[in-house]
Order: C-alpha cells, then structure tokens, then sequence
C-alpha cells in the first residue's frame, strides 16, 4: 500500500469530539489521486511510485515534457506529482510491493482507514521581509520613547575576531519555506468528498498545496488517557455529589 498522498489545505473549523471537547482542525482535499509511473532498484537504482493530483489542469499551461510522460500511459495532464514510498509487509521485499502496483491505480483518502496519525508537509505562507523580532522572536529593546524598539542592535564582536560570526540571526526572508508537520491526530474521514479532518493547523495558505504522509514515529498512548478506561471528571463529580446526598 502507498504511504501518502497528494492533497490541498480547504481550510480551518472546529469538532466536538466524544467527550464534549472542542478540537480544532484543519481540513484536507486528500486526493484523488494517480498512479503515473513505478520506479525499480534494476532500473532507476530505488523502489517508489510517483502519483499525481487529479485537478482540472489546460495543457497548454502543461510543460511538453511533462505532457509527453503523462501521455505515454493515457493520463490527463497533472500538475502536482511527487514520490512515495510503497509499504511491505513482514515477508515482502520493496520491489515485490512496487510490482502490485500498476500506473492508473487510483489513490484515494481510503488509505488512511487504519491510520491515527499522520505527517502534513506544506510551504509556509511568505512574511516578505522581517526583522528579528518577527522572524526570531527576538524581544526587542527599551519600549519608552527615544528608543528604537524593534531594532536588531550591534552584531560586532569588538577587536577579536573582528567579523561577524556565520550563522547570525538576523533580519531576511520569511517564510516561503517547506515545512512539516508530525503527528496530527486524524478526527474524520469523508471517503465521498475525499476530506481528512486533522486535529491542529497546517503550513500553507488556502487551497495551498500539501503532501500527507503516514506518520513515521506516531505517539504511543499513555495508559489511563486513551479509550473506554479514560476516567470523564465531570460524571466522576456528578457521582460524588449523587453519593453524599444519599
């Protein structure tokens, strides 16, 4: 089974879950997605399957190149595609996995059924330039007047070693930059509309184009906070307040 697919950022609204909390979430386009080339060890040197979102893309707009790959198989023209890993199981090899494969086989939101956690990889919305208090969260100096609040200061490192040292935090770019989210909570499903609901936000603007992978290294439950055995406090205070009126 694939490990990931191709999405978009909807955008943002809340859940109740089942104990009356109010979560957060951010809601995902997951897919649908294609099947438009398998790569093997023998011949590209590593085992993956690369797949593509399914948009309405004009192919004027479409590189000829990428038109001519899509082509060879009798695929629309996407504009999003990456690589995935292809997951074994315990006594199949990687390219006996890729092999089950075939180019047309659709990816759909389904492949997270099993899943509780999943990794959201995106590009940050860009800042433009910033100073250090924005960018580094630096504190700034004096807030009274006469002062200068949001200015970096002196970098200088006096006499020795007279430069300054590589690596400084300083005023540039923000954001615009490839970030990854680990490990947020899947709160819903809808395999008609292909949604995931994912507790906590998501790098991107709106309609911000996001890849969603298994998560790697998912958190393990802590015993007594998880599931039927999670004591609810307050039907613990209504059955205590029920008890000493008797």
């Amino acid at each position: 089974m694939i490990s990931g697919i191709l999405g978009k950022k909807i955008g943002m609204t809340q859940l109740y879950d089942e104990r009356g909390d109010v979560r957060p979430v951010t809601v995902l386009q997951a897919g649908p997605c294609i099947v438009t080339q398998k790569k093997t060890a023998g011949k590209e040197g590593y085992d993956s399957v690369q797949v593509g979102l399914v948009e309405f893309v004009k192919a004027k707009n479409m590189p000829k190149p990428m038109l001519g790959h899509f082509g060879k198989n009798n695929l629309p023209p996407m504009k999003f595609v990456k690589e995935f890993e292809v997951q074994t199981d315990g006594e199949q090899k990687p390219e006996e996995a890729v092999e089950g494969v075939k180019v047309g086989d659709k990816v759909l939101v389904d492949i997270f059924n099993d899943s509780k956690f999943v990794d959201v990889s995106g590009i940050s919305k860009g800042r433009g330039f910033a100073g250090v208090v924005k960018r580094h969260k630096f504190g700034g100096g004096p807030k009274a007047h006469g002062h200068m609040f949001q200015v970096q200061g002196s970098i200088g490192s006096s006499s020795f070693p007279s430069r300054v040292f590589k690596g400084l935090r300083m005023p540039g770019h923000m954001g615009a930059e490839k970030v990854t989210v680990r490990n947020l909570k899947i709160r819903g499903i809808d395999l008609e509309e292909n949604l995931l609901l994912v507790e906590g936000a998501v790098p991107g603007h709106r309609n911000a184009y996001v890849v969603i992978n298994k998560a790697k290294n998912p958190p393990r439950e802590r015993r007594g906070f998880a599931g039927s055995t999670t004591l609810d406090p307050l039907k613990a205070a209504k059955k205590a307040a029920a008890g000493k009126k008797k």
